[in-house]
């Protein structure tokens, strides 16, 4: 890690990220396959979407160099991940914590400013005064004396974007952030996002087609290989090659591409398409296509969910 230098020294010159011909193995099994993205700079927030066990998470932490990589390059800010972690604020998908243990929402936010404060040091003025504006980042100021455990799971997520934030990155990685969260609070979230991206570069993984399709500014779809468009349009092809089937979408009212819909049903008897999905997602029935659902093997309509 490079010493003498804050998150505002990062030149404005070397994209915000970089990957090229990305390969990652785990033994003989390839996970990610000649993945090629890059991000110049803050703005916008690129959603990822694609299946289980497509490689998302790894993705970040190719990103993050917390795994080796086969073969291509990932350059963050210019530097190898190794070099960039200090710019860096990582939401992970799980956070493992022990919710019995004594230790105070403040006091989890501020082990963000460790890379800082060192593991033998005490937490400075700035380390506390970063961590308590990182908390009112995400509304949950009021609740800093609080044991971690002593909260929801929902406000827990929040902690734990505050403890990403608590060191001044000009990255954003989160793996599933609205995990745990309500609907209000996914709003809340996507709201704070909304002004984080005027300072930072934003990846955010999720399952959530439709959150992602409303709130994100790109979208690209991950299964192995990555597939995107620069734009939140997706075509039909890429959501087939990324999911081994079509997508029919109509999320929140938010106009975007509706597929067509399928000739089977999905997991009924004679499915050819064996993703053992229900990708039919309708939040919004005014929106939903005229097209009626298509039957299931007893005959019946698919309910809109």
């Amino acid at each position: 890690m490079q010493t003498g230098k804050s998150n505002r020294d990062v030149g404005a010159n070397p994209p915000v990220l970089n990957v090229k011909n990305l390969w990652v193995r785990y033994d003989t099994h390839t996970v990610l396959e000649n993945v090629s993205l890059q991000i110049d700079g803050p703005g916008e927030i690129l959603g990822i979407i694609g299946p289980n066990g497509g490689g998302k998470t790894t993705f970040l932490k190719a990103i993050l160099g917390l795994i080796p990589v086969s073969k291509g390059d990932v350059f963050v800010f210019g530097l190898p991940p190794e070099k960039a972690r200090q710019y860096i604020g990582y939401v992970p998908q799980y956070s493992k914590y022990d919710y019995d243990f004594p230790i105070s929402v403040m006091e989890v936010v501020l082990t963000g400013r460790l890379k800082r404060a060192g593991l033998l040091r005490r937490y400075s003025k700035e380390d506390k005064a970063a961590a308590a504006h990182a908390l009112e980042t995400v509304g949950m100021s009021d609740y800093k004396d609080k044991q971690i455990g002593e909260i929801s799971g929902g406000q827990r997520q929040r902690v734990f974007i505050a403890r990403a934030l608590s060191n001044d990155p000009k990255f954003l990685l989160m793996d599933e952030p609205n995990t745990g969260l309500d609907t209000f609070m996914q709003d809340e979230l996507y709201r704070i996002l909304a002004e984080l991206k005027k300072k930072m570069a934003i990846i955010v993984i999720s399952h959530d087609v439709g959150a992602v399709s409303a709130h994100m500014d790109k979208i690209a779809c991950m299964n192995r290989h990555l597939y995107s468009h620069d734009s939140k349009e997706m075509s039909r092809e890429d959501f087939i090659a990324a999911y081994g089937c079509s997508i029919d979408l109509v999320a929140h009212g938010v106009p975007h591409r509706v597929f067509g819909p399928h000739a089977y049903a999905h997991g009924a008897a004679g499915s050819a398409c064996g993703c053992g999905s229900t990708p039919l997602i309708i939040s919004d029935l005014k929106s939903a296509p005229e097209t009626a659902p298509p039957a299931d093997a007893d005959g019946k309509k698919e309910e809109a969910a």
